[in-house]
């Protein structure tokens, strides 16, 4: 998988949605399956990211992708709800969703925690996945083939001193994760994973681990591999695995 390589019509005529698309894993995941095929929807909360992707998509002669702006810091099941009805009335069906846009929230001690930041932090990494992905599975049962991608952790599979609620959300993740594979599996054409990018040179790395040099730490760009992967269907007989996107440091 880490060395995948996609042929250039992998996802001709699917249609992906990629949360947090306006920069860092989101972006370079919604270019790649643009450049591969795709229809991609943008969903984040800037819109003025997500018009800079369009362009990058448009200019490269790609699908024309489409932008829904959302926040998922304030958006309730309602608004999942009028979200895929829009995604329902624009296309015929959704073959496949990553779930990127997280947040870190506060690093440090439970007991010094704060309950708010707390609490944002699972509605942005936790609530609002369950959430879009509840309303977006009938869309997802009309393609042939759709795949479902949340975005892990490594604090998420082994829990890790300060990471608070980031650590705790991604274990939820993956639980939820788990729950829908098993219920997807044999009853339906979803398959369902979680992916650890690992130590990757983002801003929100570059937040976590501010001494540590960035450029020691791949770009988003060449994790792709995994991404096409699992978004492709060569990957159709894999369900209910927590993959990773690279070979995992010990602090990613």
């Amino acid at each position: 998988m880490l060395d995948y390589q996609a042929r250039p019509d992998l996802l001709k005529g699917k249609t992906i949605l990629v949360t947090g698309a306006g920069a860092g894993i989101g972006r370079a995941a919604a270019i790649s399956y643009a450049a591969h095929g795709a229809t991609v929807i943008l969903a984040g909360r800037t819109v003025e990211k997500l018009e800079a992707v369009y362009d990058e998509i448009e200019q490269a002669g790609n699908p024309q992708p489409a932008i829904y702006p959302i926040d998922f810091k304030t958006a309730t099941d309602s608004d999942y709800q009028q979200m895929a009805n829009q995604i329902a009335a624009s296309f015929e069906q959704l073959d496949g969703v990553l779930h990127n846009a997280s947040q870190l929230g506060q690093m440090g001690p439970i007991e010094s925690s704060h309950t708010a930041t707390f609490m944002q932090t699972l509605q942005v990494n936790l609530n609002a996945p369950y959430m879009l992905t509840r309303y977006l599975i009938p869309l997802l049962r009309e393609a042939e083939h759709a795949s479902v991608i949340f975005t892990s952790s490594s604090v998420g599979r082994k829990g890790r001193a300060y990471w608070g609620s980031y650590c705790v959300s991604k274990f939820a993740t993956e639980g939820l994760m788990q729950v829908l594979a098993d219920e997807l599996e044999n009853v339906s054409n979803i398959r369902v994973n979680t992916l650890n990018p690992g130590a990757t040179n983002t801003a929100m790395r570059r937040t976590a681990f501010p001494a540590e040099r960035p450029t020691t730490n791949p770009f988003p760009e060449q994790l792709m591999p995994a991404y096409l992967y699992l978004m492709g269907e060569d990957s159709l007989n894999v369900n209910g695995q927590a993959l990773n996107a690279q070979p995992i440091k010990a602090t990613s």
